[in-house]
């Protein structure tokens, strides 16, 4: 990778190598906007682990631009310390102390903000309900000058590089697209008056910092959406904001219509928008920075060795891993924790207003989870070697304790291998093996095709008993349920094609949105029949759209707010809210409507006194995440 490794000057920014963790909103950050040790430590970790310019998320240049109270805040002075704490760690740990300044516009919420949310155009935000103020002259000229004020205090707080977000359905996206702006001033209209807003915001912070201090754009070259924007238009606004004073642009897409361009869930393919970049710096050959669904430093050596892009940013990735770049300037490559784009770390800011993620459980709690050596050494027995018992294994291993891990199954995974068939899940494998290098590189030692009984666990004697021993399908109790036309999900999730036969998939979570998609993409009419109001209830926002779309396309048939009364002699019948029966054909039935604790082995040991603790789904049927979470937890607690 001698292209990723090489090093990158940007004005009197030397870049150590191609790596640049972009802006991405971790939120760990007070409701008054402060910044904590959390905050402090996470950024320190993603320089430390060898990234050579790292963004601060996106600060807010006035009270009225942020998206969450959980926001970075630049429009005062007194954030400065803070924000200086950021910066001195990430100089420390010799990466590039870089800032996003940012104002949301319509993409914010009254409840928010206390106000109505300001825009170009009176036209609300597609994604957030609630009327929007159109910006006078004044109003505009107002920001204009706040985004000069907050490049000063980015200065002042010691970053290196500053970058203005004109991405993403944000307020200076707003004013570039014709999707979002209906103005008929000249801050509207043609190409140099949607761009005139982001023109005087790039003159104005090139005026506030001097000719020599770096300033970077980020675009969305493609919004996907009608009269939106385009790398044609993208080009032309580009040779306008150039002459304005920018040194770089970060080339991305997608606005509030369209935040599956903006987060690519792993229904896309990795590397997205490097071609926009390339389209870009070839056009125009200003320094380009290419990001989107890049978590793997081979494809990012790529899209530096075909010119596309002077430098890659890696997001998700850097949540996942953040010393991904130093593992793969030292070749361990199978040591690097891969981002496997499952949107978890989007959806939690969404849901619970932090960021988190599936394979990583550390992300947010870098410092109550940092790793300390056990203070007596244990025997550790773990039963299962599912994605929380690999887990529990090889934290409680890396802390010192001498852990045995027992799998049933001749493989390592448990139910992530099955999950891992699907062509747009087949990453899920990198996290495996992550987990087996690490279960390989701390010593557990492992037993394959080893069933635990009571017998085993008397044998081997255990300080502490792990039980990861999963769950097991749970069936309706309906007549018929034990036909032949019933199949389990590890029939269909198994690695083989299955045969094209009419099937009925009862169960339209996540497991049962797959399993369908699964069937209909090798040939299979199916109908979903779900009992909530809502196929996909539980997936991710953005996933979920993909998911749907793609199922329409394969005309798989939805049946909501109805449920399985009996199966029959290749049938089902099913009824409706009103209870109206109908009878669909059905070669093949799979039901997902969820699973129970596998809890036999706990049953048989309580009598024996074993210290015992359970995790994953044999205490609850939930998410990889959660078991993943469970086994860090407890593996730094024994």
């Amino acid at each position: 990778m001698k292209h990723l490794f090489s090093p990158y000057q940007i004005k009197n920014c030397r870049l150590s190598n191609r790596i640049v963790m972009p802006g991405i909103a971790s939120f760990l950050i007070e409701n008054d906007g402060a910044i904590t040790d959390n905050t402090i430590e996470h950024y320190r970790l993603r320089a430390a682990g060898g990234a050579a310019m790292v963004f601060a998320e996106a600060c807010a240049v006035s009270p009225e631009g942020i998206v969450s109270p959980h926001q970075a805040r630049i429009y005062d002075d007194h954030f400065i310390e803070g924000l200086y704490k950021i910066a001195q760690v990430m100089k420390a740990e010799g990466s590039i102390p870089a800032v996003q300044i940012h104002h949301a516009g319509r993409q914010t919420s009254s409840k928010v903000i206390k106000q109505m949310p300001v825009a170009p155009s009176p036209l609300p935000c597609p994604a957030i309900t609630g009327d929007v103020a159109p910006l006078s002259i004044d109003g505009i000229q107002e920001l204009v000058v706040k985004f000069g004020d907050s490049a000063e205090r980015a200065v002042a707080a010691g970053f290196e590089l500053i970058e203005i977000h004109g991405a993403h359905g944000y307020l200076v996206n707003q004013f570039l697209s014709a999707f979002s702006n209906a103005r008929d001033d000249e801050y509207g209209g043609d190409l140099a008056g949607r761009t005139r807003f982001a023109e005087e915001i790039v003159k104005e912070v090139r005026n506030r910092v001097g000719d020599d201090f770096p300033i970077s754009f980020k675009i969305s070259a493609m919004e996907f959406v009608p009269n939106g924007i385009t790398v044609e238009e993208s080009i032309g606004m580009l040779k306008i904001l150039i002459k304005a004073g920018i040194d770089v642009v970060q080339v991305s897409a997608g606005n509030d219509a369209t935040p599956e361009w903006i987060c690519q869930p792993m229904f896309m393919d990795k590397a997205c928008l490097s071609d926009y970049a390339g389209s870009i710096k070839n056009a125009l050959g200003i320094p380009t920075m290419a990001v989107g669904r890049i978590n793997d430093p081979l494809v990012a050596e790529n899209i530096i060795d075909s010119g596309k892009a002077d430098l890659v940013c890696i997001g998700r990735g850097l949540l996942a891993d953040p010393e991904l770049p130093k593992k793969a300037k030292e070749g361990r490559l199978d040591e690097i924790r891969t981002c496997i784009a499952c949107n978890t770390c989007m959806e939690s800011i969404f849901r619970k207003g932090r960021v988190e993620c599936l394979v990583n459980p550390m992300l947010g709690r870098e410092k109550e989870m940092a790793f300390r050596p056990a203070e007596e050494t244990k025997k550790v027995m773990v039963v299962g070697g599912g994605p929380g018992g690999l887990n529990v294994a090889w934290v409680a291993a890396r802390r010192g304790h001498n852990v045995h891990l027992y799998e049933k199954e001749s493989y390592l995974g448990g139910q992530l291998v099955m999950g891992s068939v699907s062509w747009y899940k087949t990453e899920i494998l990198n996290l495996i093996g992550f987990q087996k290098s690490q279960i390989e590189k701390y010593g557990v030692h492992c037993h394959l095709n080893a069933e635990v009984t009571p017998e085993t666990v008397i044998s081997e004697n255990p300080d502490v008993v792990i039980l990861a021993t999963g769950s097991r399908p749970g069936l309706p109790p309906v007549e018929g349920i034990d036909r032949s036309e019933v199949v389990p999900i590890s029939g269909i999730l198994n690695g083989y094609a299955p045969a094209p036969k009419k099937s009925v998939v009862i169960g339209g979570g996540s497991t049962g949105c797959e399993v369908a998609l699964h069937l209909s993409e090798h040939g299979s009419p199916v109908t979903i029949v779900e009992i909530l109001p809502k196929i996909g209830n539980r997936l991710e926002s953005m996933t979920r759209k993909l998911f749907m779309k793609r199922m329409r396309e394969k005309h798989v048939r939805f049946m909501t707010e109805t449920s399985l009364e009996r199966v029959e002699d290749k049938c089902v019948v099913v009824k409706d809210k009103e209870g109206n029966e109908e009878v669909l054909n059905a070669e093949r039935v799979v039901i997902t409507v969820g699973n129970q604790p596998d809890n036999r082995l706990l049953e048989q040991l309580k009598p024996l006194g074993f210290e015992i603790h359970r995790i994953g789904d044999c205490l609850e049927p939930r998410s990889a995440k959660a078991a993943i979470y469970e086994g860090a937890v407890l593996g730094r607690a024994i």
